[in-house]
């Protein structure tokens, strides 16, 4: 699976590349997210509670991130374990670049599944991560423009 997009977000890119890297930031972000550990400037671990279609799962996944030509550019790889319904392992490649006071994030991502994930059906994995993508950008979005407060 394959997913692609851009976003504006109104802040400079310096303070959206410094939230990317705020685990409270991203917790508040990524939807399901009980819980996320920051163990180096590179190693993240999460734990997401997650519902595709009939299936409800608790993934626990790692996330390492690759900062070379930060803070412009930088990819994520990361894998998630739902036990019985599945798993998750994928990767982004984000760019970020300058327009004036605000900063255009785009990102391409390209994930693979497997277990009862993988019999649901390429159409309702594709929608399904099309919509937390959308949500978690526009949260993020919120959230460094300084449109939510916590």
């Amino acid at each position: 699976m394959e997913l692609s997009d851009e976003i504006v977000i109104n802040a400079p890119t310096d303070r959206v590349y410094a939230a990317l890297n705020d685990p409270e930031i991203l917790r508040l972000c990524i939807p399901g997210c009980e819980e996320l550990i920051k163990h180096s400037d590179t190693e993240l671990e999460a734990k997401v509670v997650l519902k595709v279609g009939p299936v409800k799962a608790r993934f626990n996944g790692d996330v390492q991130l690759i900062t070379e030509g930060a803070p412009h550019k930088f990819s994520l790889t990361g894998q998630g374990n739902g036990g019985a319904a599945g798993y998750a392992k994928g990767g982004a490649d984000v760019t970020l670049t300058a327009d004036g006071n605000k900063t255009i994030l785009r990102y391409e991502a390209k994930a693979n599944i497997g277990g009862k994930l993988a019999q649901l059906g390429s159409r309702l994995i594709q929608s399904t991560a099309k919509k937390l993508a959308a949500k978690f950008f526009q949260t993020f979005a919120d959230q460094v423009s300084g449109e939510i407060t916590h």
